[in-house]
């Protein structure tokens, strides 16, 4: 059994292991750089080693750093959390060597999935579907070929990578040539490899994921689908479980495939297997991702189940806690916080966070990375919090996040909460007919507060900045004479979520 784990990851999914450690009696290890001296995880961690620099190559994503770390600390195992190291076959094959426990699946595992030609190919031999297209990495020439068989629209993937980098969709003959330049380029900056695969596009497809748990006795459980489906750029927005397009035997033959999907290679721990599902109700599988989601919080909310608790039980040699008859309740929505600029092509907006308020009440949960007074580095990607309800009900729970997002108030950088707020108001997302290019196709619609109408909190910000004016300039005996105009004001002020002053 552990006394002590150390996390190598930063903000949100830091804070989040550490609690899960916390709960089972395990001390906590954190790790930052000179950046997050100051941030949540490492306030929050039983112990703190500095590993470097900001940039990440030179500090979270450096074996050197991370394994003299947890040797200094006396660590018996390392959480990877998500992205970083999390997805890298030599790290944790290199915590093997060093005597430590990478939780998370084999090293073996994570290569073969990692690959994902070579996962293509071993899935198909277990009978899981997947989308028509090369068997394999594949030449400019041949891409050429394969494509004007298969028909166009395809899709160019990086073969070593994922999260969107490297992909490019192909709707005509014409632009295969600068697709695969341009993909080969983006695919060689993220991984390190300019492979690529081609598979025919699937047009409107929904994104679908099957959150699956394997130990080391033999055990593979499907843990219950997610809908992932808005999401920009291949990056998920908004996350949401169960699946609702999937119906009661669809859904058995999918947590099937998934189970076929992990156990081709020899997968322990928590995965994802991450599918295309068709309109027509057929679905491909797409990658599998080896390690715990940023969205699994859904998953969480829906079951009842600490997956972060059962990554770390499984990793310590113990058998899956799950029933064999439990079945989700429910329904879980998450969305992601980052400071971003919608109106603005979603330009990053690092910067201090002045002030903080996330929101509570009944059915709502909170995944914070940052509290109030930390500057928010240029160096990360910009995720401060995640905002997860559950409700009986989809309408329901949409509802629920709708009053949550309204609580939430975060001032200093820039932040896409109205964005999300817009999106679970657009009739089509209310209605749930969503496919994987809804937000790309409709982001015209979109208008920042104060663009295009002046609403109840415009009305309420530009009263208390006259007010705010007028009574610095006017005399201090008269500053508490009541004008009829200052109570007002607060409750506007309130609605803003400003602190009094």
């Amino acid at each position: 059994m552990f006394d002590k784990v150390l996390i190598a990851n930063r903000g949100e999914i830091a804070v989040r292991v550490t609690r899960a450690l916390r709960e089972m009696g395990i001390r906590s290890v954190a790790v930052y750089s000179e950046a997050d001296r100051k941030s949540l995880h490492v306030l929050l961690a039983d112990e703190a080693v500095a590993i470097g620099p900001a940039p990440a190559a030179q500090s979270y994503l450096s074996f050197d750093a991370i394994l003299a770390a947890a040797k200094k600390s006396g660590a018996q195992a390392i959480h990877p959390g998500y992205g970083f190291l999390s997805e890298n076959a030599r790290f944790a094959a290199a915590c093997r060597d060093a005597g430590l426990v990478f939780i998370g699946p084999p090293a073996e595992a994570i290569e073969v999935m990692g690959d994902k030609a070579g996962a293509k190919a071993r899935v198909k031999a277990v009978g899981v579907p997947v989308v028509p297209g090369s068997d394999g990495a594949i030449g400019d020439a041949e891409a050429r070929r394969v494509a004007s068989s298969l028909g166009y629209p395809v899709l160019l993937k990086a073969a070593k990578g994922g999260g969107g980098k490297g992909m490019r969709a192909v709707r005509s003959e014409s632009e295969i040539d600068a697709a695969l330049r341009l993909a080969r380029g983006e695919a060689q900056s993220a991984f390190g490899s300019p492979e690529l695969l081609l598979e025919k596009l699937i047009d409107h497809p929904r994104h679908v994921e099957a959150q699956i748990f394997a130990d080391a006795h033999g055990r593979t459980v499907f843990v219950g689908e997610r809908e992932c489906s808005l999401q920009r750029r291949h990056q998920k927005v908004v996350e949401e479980a169960p699946c609702t397009a999937l119906d009661g035997p669809a859904r058995a033959r999918f947590g099937e495939v998934a189970v076929k999907a992990a156990q081709s290679a020899g997968y322990v721990n928590a995965g994802t297997v991450e599918f295309l599902l068709a309109p027509d109700g057929s679905f491909y599988f797409l990658e599998m991702n080896t390690r715990i989601q940023v969205e699994h919080p859904v998953t969480e909310e829906t079951t009842g189940f600490d997956l972060v608790q059962e990554q770390i039980r499984v990793a310590q040699g113990l058998p899956l806690s799950f029933p064999d008859d439990f079945a989700p309740q429910g329904h879980a929505i998450e969305c992601r916080v980052y400071a971003e600029d919608p109106a603005h092509h979603f330009r990053p907006s690092p910067g201090r966070i002045q002030f903080l308020r996330l929101p509570q009440g009944p059915g709502v949960r909170n995944d914070c990375g940052v509290s109030e007074g930390f500057t928010i580095p240029v160096h990360y990607d910009p995720l401060l919090t995640k905002i997860i309800v559950r409700a009986a009900t989809r309408e329901e729970a949409r509802r629920r996040m709708l009053r949550a997002l309204l609580e939430c108030r975060i001032e200093g950088p820039v932040s896409n909460l109205p964005y999300l707020r817009w999106i679970l108001t657009e009739p089509d997302v209310i209605a749930n007919r969503v496919d994987t290019g809804w937000l790309e196709r409709n982001h015209a619609r979109y208008r920042p507060p104060g663009v295009g109408h002046v609403g109840r909190e415009d009305v309420a910000a530009i009263a208390a900045t006259l007010y705010a004016h007028t009574a610095s300039t006017r005399p201090r005996s008269t500053e508490n004479q009541s004008d009829g105009l200052s109570s007002w004001v607060r409750a506007g002020r309130a609605r803003l979520g400003k602190r009094p002053r």
